[in-house]
């Protein structure tokens, strides 16, 4: 058995993030794109921190480093898709991830009237405007109001689980 002991307050910086990084992948998560139009098109990133927060009134929120170029892009659009991925977008969420490429090169997508974008194939689908943003160490929370749902169980969600993606079947 592998183990691995590390007390934050005796590590140095650089080993500290690492080996918090090897300790987080241990949580599997779903894997959202948050996505809206932009002057030139689609603008999107990928996020595995998205979670429910609140019923009444209904509420997600997604952790956003606070180095991300992407992000004020997609604040400035006011509304903004939420779109749990599905197995079949694992190379999806890595262009959605990665700096210098089209991110949505091949990807199916639909805008609604007020400007989110949605991926085909996704399991769930959230229309959502933010509510307020929190700051939070080297991220921000944002929290979201979800405006409208769509729910496709014709698919199953992509999980992103020791620093990978894959498919979680459930049927």
């Amino acid at each position: 058995m592998n183990t691995l002991v590390l007390h934050l307050l005796s590590a140095d910086p650089a080993e500290r993030e690492r080996a918090l990084r090897h300790a987080f992948a241990r949580f599997p998560t779903g894997v959202t794109a948050l996505c809206a139009l932009g002057p030139e098109g689609p603008v999107g990133m990928a996020a595995s921190s998205f979670t429910s927060v609140s019923l009444d009134p209904a509420l997600v929120s997604v952790c956003i480093g606070r180095g991300s170029t992407t992000w004020p892009r997609l604040a400035a659009a006011g509304r903004v898709g939420i779109s749990v991925l599905g197995g079949e977008h694992a190379e999806l969420s890595a262009a959605l991830a990665a700096r210098g490429v089209d991110r949505f090169a091949g990807a199916t997508w639909e805008a609604s009237p007020s400007g989110a974008v949605f991926l085909a194939g996704a399991p769930l689908w959230l229309e959502c405007r933010i509510d307020r943003t929190l700051p939070a160490g080297d991220h921000d929370i944002v929290l979201f109001e979800v405006l409208g749902a769509r729910v496709d169980d014709r698919h199953d969600p992509l999980i992103f689980h020791l620093s990978q993606v894959r498919a979680l079947e459930t049927r």
